[in-house]
């Protein structure tokens, strides 16, 4: 058994696919629109076949995403090097996106940085 896919709501889904395309190397796929539903998603695949279906739609609401609730809490991306958890980190938060954590190696043996993407979601970069 393995998970199919992760969904997250965005107000601006150029801009977050964008993201995930620019750092994390997803590719995305032809949109998706419903007119009748007012529904808009794209599926973005990687390089191991994990994807992310970014969706926006008017009538979803924003919520606070800075403050832990109950539910799913952040997405992480394995980049295959120490060198490359900091390289990624370095990009990224040059490029304005706000840094959480430095890389560093956590008490569970991870060595990971944590960043937000551009609507406030936790992303966790990990070797």
């Amino acid at each position: 058994m393995r998970i199919e896919h992760i969904a997250v709501w965005t107000a601006d889904i150029e801009r977050l696919a964008a993201f995930y395309e620019r750092y994390f190397e997803g590719r995305r796929n032809e949109k998706y629109i419903s007119a009748h539903k007012e529904f808009q998603s794209y599926f973005l695949v990687f390089a191991d076949g994990a994807r992310l279906e970014i969706m926006t739609r008017p009538q979803v609401s924003t919520g606070a995403i800075d403050q832990e609730t109950m539910g799913y809490t952040h997405i992480a991306f394995s980049v295959g090097s120490k060198e490359k958890v900091i390289e990624l980190t370095d990009m990224i938060t040059n490029d304005g996106y706000r840094l959480i954590s430095l890389p560093r190696t956590t008490g569970d043996g991870y060595f990971e940085s944590v960043v937000l993407d551009p609507d406030g979601n936790i992303v966790e970069i990990t070797v």
